[in-house]
């Protein structure tokens, strides 16, 4: 097969040797972004006033003309929210700034309850505007400084917390030379309760009071040797030489603290022993809650590998500790995509979502025993995630995906269910992408729904039955189709088994024309944490829409591995990243081929970021029959050098041989085809010595290949710069064209 694609490309090199890429030709490309701003009356943003039935949205009424309203949910009326023009000219008479008065910005805009003032942020500033009189603006207070969050990978400091009070105020809890320290608020007495605390094996700040005032926990830690990320920023703003930056940063493998749950009885002054060896071998101890009656507290234990998450009670009477929800998998338990708990305090009750079956859904528990009372959502379906839970009425409004027939599985709806299991109710009828916004009692929800070829309508919806009460917008693509504009198309092909559908899009440029033929290129992110192809209605996609207008065909597609489908379908990714979908990636994309002649499956083309930057290289590497080049951004090639809490949830613990096995840097050497590497030298989320690991071992392999260090950057696809060498590479790989000489 490839003696025959290298005669074909040769002969297509023959007739295209004269090719030539213009800079015009990058210029229309560019200009395709204006589509965004062709999508007539799509709800471009929408907002519930506190406490209220009210809200606001905005609106473009015509590609220069943005247009902003007030809806009053329970008597179904709108209205203009304000006077655009005389806004415009308060703004530019009191503020000093000339604004547009059709396509008003108005940053972090929030309406008073009576909607009679809205404020909103405007140079470092935030104002506040009445809507009577003159429209007076008078400054509120400086914008606030966005704080200095800690980076994710940093571990928490288990002594900063401050010193926590007791229900009723009387004392408080804190930690003084490592130990449990009781202090009497009004006589300053002092009671030490715990003695056993040292430097390295030390009582948490982070302490917890029962309701009743009686007793506390907090975990006794075993600290462990912090490890970091390492990086050298080349051109720093403010000097001459390199900054190196330092971030604390676990990979896989590497030691975690150790958190023992601990329990003390402040009126007796003594802590209650309680046994925690069964679970110290964890990834995470977290998510303390007292029951209302003090009796008892629970936490959850997710065990290191993710095989096992359990919620656990401790009694306060003896200190017993007994497994109410035990979770179990061979594979993995998908706790950072798909765990849900809700307590029920008066019922004892606990809400919780679990795969055992197959499949994400919802289960009603004792919260004494752990016994199932019932199966709340069941079927060959998911629930996406849960909106709200009415305990007065018991019931649950929840996302769900794949409950339709005859409908693209991933298609979100809202839906209504009894505690019980009984009374499904689906809110979003029609057989599309659902995005809903729920008031701020979930008697009311604004519904958006899509698809990628139908335009976005927009209706006000009763949360009880889902009924209709008023539509807001219905999205107009006249001046998209004007423009020449074509919508994607959803294409099903059967994945690697023969029987399961695969889904993905198909992308065609606006100067599309059926008797030409196109190289294919696949954008690719192939992580296990979600699916990714485009569901609900764009007009412009930033990453390739441009890339398109050059004579390509995009295409994305969810393969197995990925999630929102069965527990089956997911598990394909286990401790094989390398797999990323591709047999039912290929699959899909010959099958599309087969129905548009077309799309050249001679020439194809694959480029990612982050996890789809390893899936990229990791085409050319182990599907080199079929990829011919690559563009890679920022990717974590090989799974040992990145974050810990990702990659061991997918590639399992203790590392072994099959990190190896999906690595990039170790199978370089495999590389067939065009490679393309693009990495920040600032990127703080995945190593940029990855990207480097892996050129050193092309290198060592003799491999050619291109690599673009972009300096000063963080985590990117590749930015404007990265954009202009992605497309000049595939213009040459795949269209054997010519690029522009841009240094002319």
């Amino acid at each position: 097969m490839k003696y025959i694609q290298g005669i074909l490309l040769f002969i297509f090199s023959v007739l295209s040797l004269n090719a030539q890429t213009t800079k015009t030709d990058y210029q229309r490309a560019d200009s395709i972004s204006q589509f965004r701003n062709l999508l007539l009356h799509d709800v471009l943003e929408l907002n519930w006033i506190d406490s209220t039935n009210i809200f606001w949205y905005k609106t473009r009424i015509s590609p220069d003309y943005i247009k902003f309203y007030i809806v009053d949910a329970a008597n179904q009326k709108k209205r203009e929210a304000f006077n655009h023009d005389r806004v415009a000219k308060a703004i530019k008479e009191q503020i000093g700034v000339k604004v547009d008065q059709n396509c008003l910005s108005l940053d972090n805009l929030e309406f008073s309850a009576d909607t009679t003032s809205f404020t909103f942020e405007k140079k470092d500033t935030l104002w506040k505007c009445e809507l009577s009189g003159n429209y007076l603006i008078e400054a509120l207070s400086p914008k606030e400084k966005e704080p200095d969050w800690p980076h994710w990978g940093e571990t928490r400091d288990e002594l900063a917390n401050d010193p926590v009070s007791s229900p009723n105020g009387e004392s408080e809890a804190y930690i003084q030379d490592f130990n449990v320290f009781i202090r009497n608020v009004q006589t300053g007495k002092r009671t030490q309760l715990s003695f056993d605390g040292a430097a390295g094996d030390l009582y948490s700040s982070y302490i917890s009071w029962s309701p009743d005032g009686r007793y506390i926990t907090t975990n006794k830690v075993k600290l462990h040797k912090k490890r970091y990320m390492r990086f050298v920023e080349s051109s720093p703003d403010k000097q001459m030489l390199p900054k190196v930056h330092e971030i604390e940063y676990l990979r896989p493998g590497d030691v975690l603290p150790v958190h023992r749950p601990t329990l003390f009885d402040v009126e007796k002054e003594l802590q209650i022993e309680v046994e925690t060896r069964p679970f110290e071998h964890q990834f995470s101890i977290s998510n303390v809650q007292w029951e209302q009656d003090s009796e008892a507290f629970t936490f959850e234990y997710n065990e290191r590998g993710h095989q096992r998450y359990q919620i656990v009670r401790v009694s306060v009477q003896s200190g017993e500790v007994s497994v109410i929800v035990d979770e179990q998998s061979d594979t993995f338990i998908d706790y950072s995509g798909k765990h849900f708990r809700h307590d029920l305090e008066k019922s004892e009750e606990i809400i919780w979502a679990s795969e055992r079956d197959g499949w994400n859904h919802l289960y009603l528990i004792d919260g004494k025993t752990g016994k199932v009372k019932n199966q709340i959502t069941h079927g060959e379906w998911v629930v996406r995630g849960v909106e709200y839970v009415n305990e007065e009425d018991r019931t649950i409004i929840f996302k769900g995906s794949g409950r339709n027939k005859n409908e693209d599985p991933y298609n979100e709806h809202c839906y209504q269910i009894d505690f019980d299991g009984k009374r499904l109710i689906d809110l979003t009828p029609e057989k599309l992408q659902h995005q809903a916004q729920f008031s701020h009692d979930y008697n009311y929800f604004v519904d958006t729904y899509s698809s990628p070829d139908t335009p976005p309508v927009s209706v006000l919806r009763n949360s009880s039955d889902g009924r209709s009460l008023m539509t807001l917008e219905k999205a107009d693509i006249s001046k998209l189709e004007e423009n020449g504009w074509i919508a994607p198309e959803p294409f099903v092909a059967k994945g690697r088994d023969g029987s399961t559908d695969i889904w993905g899009n198909i992308y065609r440029p606006t100067s599309f024309d059926p008797n030409k033929s196109y190289p294919i290129i696949e954008y690719i992110y192939a992580g296990p944490q979600s699916s990714f192809v485009q569901k609900g209605f764009n007009s412009y996609m930033s990453p390739f829409s441009g890339l398109a207008e050059l004579g390509f065909i995009i295409v994305q597609i969810d393969g197995m591995g990925t999630s929102n489908r069965s527990k089956e379908f997911h598990d394909v990714c286990y401790k094989n990243l390398k797999d990323a979908g591709f047999p039912d990636r290929i699959l899909w994309m010959k099958a599309a081929a087969e129905k548009y002649s077309y799309m050249d499956t001679t020439r194809v083309g694959i480029f990612g970021g982050s996890a789809g930057g390893q899936n990229a290289m990791g085409a050319v590497l182990f599907h080199p029959d079929f990829y011919d080049a690559a563009v890679a951004s920022c990717g974590c090639h090989d799974n040992r050098m990145d974050k810990m809490w990702w990659n061991e949830q997918w590639m399992g613990y203790p590392v072994g041989p099959h990190y190896i096995e999906s690595s990039n840097v170790e199978n370089a050497y495999r590389l067939k085809g065009e490679l393309m590497l693009i990495v920040g030298e600032n990127d703080d989320n995945v190593d940029p010595s990855s990207t480097l690991q892996v050129a050193n071992a092309l290198i060592n392999a003799e491999k050619d290949f291109e690599l673009v260090i972009l300096p000063g950057v963080g985590h990117t696809l590749g930015g404007e710069y990265g954009e202009r060498k992605r497309r000049d590479f595939f213009v040459r790989t795949l269209l054997n064209s010519k690029t522009p000489c841009w240094n002319q």
